[in-house]
């Protein structure tokens, strides 16, 4: 696989969810060789022993740092090598050559080694990177209990008339949302019945997202608290 050793080598890696993709380049632009790793610990030592065979590592430039390639850029961060963001080929030129991987990892090389991609990736451990993996959850969260809300003004609309009347003197969302967590419908033998099932169902799951958000919420507003 190696050709010829070069005093210096720049490496670009295209990322994909199952495995990655590199190319070595020497300084004065000749592909030296290129590899496919299985994204994992192994295939992660096995790139960066790699490219070390072909002598010192000026940088790896890395597509998709933020996602795919999140988990390579820190663990040759954490090996001290330098790592460059690299920004994913132009979709029309990809779509009018045809879609290579080496040739693409090939590219990211070569945007490194031209001073096209200069830009750091983030750390991934950051007080940032905590304060967005628990945005994604409380989002969806708040999503989630937005659904559950209308599903329950959606199905009031069409239960027996006695039921709904007994519901439309309650005053406010969580009295409302309380009383139907709190229903009993019993066996499932009538239309009152199912329908008291399906609100209680409804009412618990928005009181549990909710309980959710509010953990979330707790744990954004002291990170955001640290950060400032």
């Amino acid at each position: 696989m190696n050709q010829t050793a070069a005093a210096e080598v720049v490496v670009g890696v295209d990322t994909h969810k199952h495995i990655h993709v590199a190319a070595a380049v020497s300084p004065l632009g000749m592909r030296l060789g290129t590899i496919t790793i299985p994204t994992n610990a192994k295939g992660y030592r096995d790139l960066a022993a790699w490219a070390c065979s072909f002598g010192n590592i000026r940088a790896f430039g890395i597509e998709g740092t933020g996602s795919y390639g999140a988990a390579l850029a820190r663990f040759l961060r954490v090996q001290e090598h330098t790592v460059i963001e690299v920004n994913r080929s132009d979709r029309q030129l990809r779509h009018q050559r045809g879609k290579s991987d080496p040739i693409d990892a090939e590219a990211a090389a070569r945007a490194v080694l031209g001073g096209q991609a200069t830009g750091l990736p983030k750390s991934g451990t950051s007080t940032v990177e905590m304060i967005r993996h628990l945005k994604v959850a409380r989002d969806t969260a708040v999503k989630a209990r937005s659904q559950s809300m209308l599903a329950i003004k959606a199905l009031i609309v069409g239960i027996p008339s006695a039921l709904r009347e007994r519901l439309e003197l309650l005053r406010g969302k969580m009295m409302l949302i309380r009383h139907l967590a709190a229903l009993r419908p019993g066996p499932i033998v009538s239309t009152v019945a199912s329908a008291k099932a399906g609100l209680r169902a409804l009412a618990q799951r928005w009181l549990a997202l909710d309980d959710e958000i509010k953990v979330h919420q707790a744990h954004l507003e002291a990170l955001t608290r640290a950060c400032s």
